[in-house]
C-alpha cells in the first residue's frame, strides 16, 4: 500500500503517457535514437532495412509532434525512457 503522505511519482519510461501512442517497436527505436545510435546501427541491432528505421523515426516524430532527432532525444530523457549514462 502506498503511503498517502507521499506524492505519487509521475510515470516514467515506456509507461509515460506522452509515449502511449507509440508501438513497442517505436519505443525500442526511440530508445536507440536517444542512446545516440545511427540509423545504420539501429538497422543492425533490429535486423531491418534502413528504410524501415526511417519510417519508424518518421512515425515517432509525427505521433509525438516533434521536429527532429534532437527533440526526440530530449523527450526520451524527459520521460525517463533513457537515463544519463544508460547508453553503451
Amino acid at each position: 500500500m502506498r503511503d498517502l503522505r507521499q506524492p505519487a511519482l509521475p510515470p516514467t519510461g515506456a509507461a509515460h503517457p506522452r509515449l502511449a501512442d507509440l508501438t513497442p517497436r517505436e519505443i525500442e527505436v526511440l530508445r536507440a535514437v536517444a542512446e545516440g545510435k545511427t540509423n545504420g546501427e539501429i538497422c543492425a541491432d533490429f535486423f531491418v532495412a534502413e528504410a524501415t528505421v526511417k519510417t519508424h523515426i518518421g512515425r515517432i516524430l509525427h505521433k509525438l509532434g516533434l521536429r527532429d532527432r534532437v527533440q526526440t532525444v530530449l523527450l526520451a530523457y524527459e520521460t525517463g525512457l533513457v537515463r544519463i549514462g544508460s547508453g553503451d
